[in-house]
């Protein structure tokens, strides 16, 4: 491995804590319609500048159609434990960013060195490349691994739905070495992929082949629980699976895996779109077997549900067909993240609009210590709310207050909707609507109290002048921005993983 090594690299997790904070964030911008060409936005995320929070770079790809999706640098902290990465003679640095499309099965790489808020396009990787020389197509996450860059996919190729898996690219060259796996035993659905090095273990989830999900979610496949429900585990160094862990067929769509950065723990989480039986989303965690490791088998691992998010009541007349039995919103789990220090996880509910911050300090309990709403089931007409009045701040849970992340032993939420922000414009300006807080509480007035009827033989008591109300802090922009880039910046600065 070359010397050279880029500064943002680092070898500890304390390292990249401590590190200088990213000044820029990268965007995937595309039409839905697919007339217009997609595109990466550059985000100022330096403090000290004018244009913090804006849109300060507008990158365009060849073509429309692609539906950018999940992307990745050419290397990261983690190269620092891999081979092949430097081994050409160039630099090794954080430069370039492998940006797939999952509809086009096209590949862009984009150099980002000459001028970062204008990273050019130098190498495309055309879907028949992809299908010719790994078998696959609808490209999706990237991570730079042992071996080469790995590049999870969807589909298969020559027309095939399926298998989905995980194809390999070189580090330097980025052409498509081939199909990861040797073995792939019964794995058929691919989604995300991770590791633990030291445990010579690849993890894998599921979702679904490209007819499943290319022309909208089909309500028969997910109530005849035709998605995945599995996660993979696998040999690192002889590319065979291992072992296939069953969620259980009710939990539909497994998504993002989540490995511990510590390189000596293994244990990891993942999280769960959705469970057929109630509408509720789940993150699972996995770890050692402990009854296999006590038998001599090192190599077997088990999975446990950790965390359990409910449905949230609405009004069936405004809701999807498929929903409407259920007068209900799924939470819809679209992401979770891990800090770097293993402490926190952030868990993105897509279909009630809130993040969720969980204290994962002992990762068989997580612990809820946070959330914020930033849109969601507002928009279908939630029960108990009048639209336009102003509903109380959510509240975070003191310490004596935490509840069992799993969902035992605890009721059913009631039905409550806290003040959903309105974002008016995504770009150079990013403020809260009419200047609300983030609690949602600015322009609220002061209730009035009725005049009680006091008895005659009591003398008036006199009024005391009521205290002023607080003003209202500012509009909030900052923190609003942090919120909303928290999740990608947490994962611009990567590290060894175990």
């Amino acid at each position: 491995m070359s010397q050279m090594l880029d500064p943002t690299f680092y070898r500890t997790p304390a390292d990249a804590i401590a590190a200088p904070p990213e000044r820029l964030a990268y965007v995937a911008a595309y039409d839905p319609a697919g007339q217009v060409k997609d595109a990466l936005a550059v985000i100022d995320c330096d403090p000290s500048s004018s244009d913090y929070g804006g849109v300060v770079g507008w990158s365009e790809l060849p073509t429309a159609g692609n539906e950018l999706h999940h992307f990745g640098w050419n290397a990261c902290s983690s190269a620092l434990c891999h081979q092949g990465h430097g081994d050409h003679g160039a630099p090794l640095e954080r430069r370039y960013l492998i940006v797939p499309g999952i509809r086009s099965s096209r590949t862009y790489v984009l150099d980002t060195k000459p001028d970062p808020r204008n990273p050019k396009v130098v190498r495309t990787i055309e879907a028949e490349e992809l299908a010719s020389k790994a078998g696959y197509s609808r490209p999706h996450t990237i991570h730079c691994g042992p071996g080469g860059i790995f590049m999870s996919a969807l589909g298969g190729a020559g027309g095939n739905d399926g298998p989905g898996g995980v194809a390999l690219l070189d580090h330097q060259t980025f052409d498509v070495i081939g199909a990861w796996e040797r073995d792939r035993g019964d794995q058929w659905f691919g989604y995300d992929v991770w590791w633990h090095l030291d445990y010579d273990t690849v993890i894998t989830s599921e979702w679904a082949t490209p007819s499943m999900f290319e022309n909208g979610l089909d309500p028969e496949d997910l109530l005849g629980r035709r998605f995945g429900h599995h996660l993979n585990f696998w040999s690192l160094s002889e590319r065979t699976l291992v072992q296939r862990v069953d969620l259980g067929d009710q939990h539909q769509l497994v998504f993002e895996v989540r490995p511990a950065h510590d390189p000596s723990k293994a244990w990891g989480f993942v999280g769960v779109v959705i469970s057929v039986e109630d509408l509720s989303a789940s993150v699972w965690l996995w770890h050692r077997d402990e009854a296999s490791l006590a038998e001599g088998k090192t190599d077997r691992w088990a999975a446990r549900k950790v965390i359990t998010i409910p449905a949230e009541p609405a009004n069936p007349d405004q809701l999807p067909p498929a929903l409407q039995p259920f007068g209900a919103v799924p939470p819809l789990i679209s992401d979770i993240d891990l800090s770097v220090d293993d402490r926190w996880l952030y868990v993105a509910c897509w279909g009630t609009g809130e993040l969720k911050q969980y204290d994962v300090a002992d990762p068989f309990h997580p612990r809820e210590t946070g959330s914020v709403r930033l849109g969601g089931r507002d928009r279908l007409g939630a029960p108990g709310r009048d639209r336009g009045a102003p509903a109380p701040p959510r509240r975070t849970p003191a310490a004596a207050e935490w509840r069992p992340a799993d969902g035992r032993d605890q009721p059913r939420r009631p039905p409550r909707l806290p003040h959903q922000l309105a974002v008016r414009r995504v770009g150079r300006h990013l403020l809260p609507r009419r200047r609300r807080r983030l609690d949602g509480q600015a322009g609220r007035q002061p209730r009035r109290r009725r005049a009680r009827r006091r008895h005659a033989v009591l003398p008036p008591r006199r009024r005391l002048p009521r205290a002023a109300r607080p003003p209202d802090p500012p509009a909030g922009r900052r923190r609003l921005q942090r919120l909303l880039l928290l999740h990608r910046l947490t994962e611009i600065r990567p590290v060894p993983r175990s």
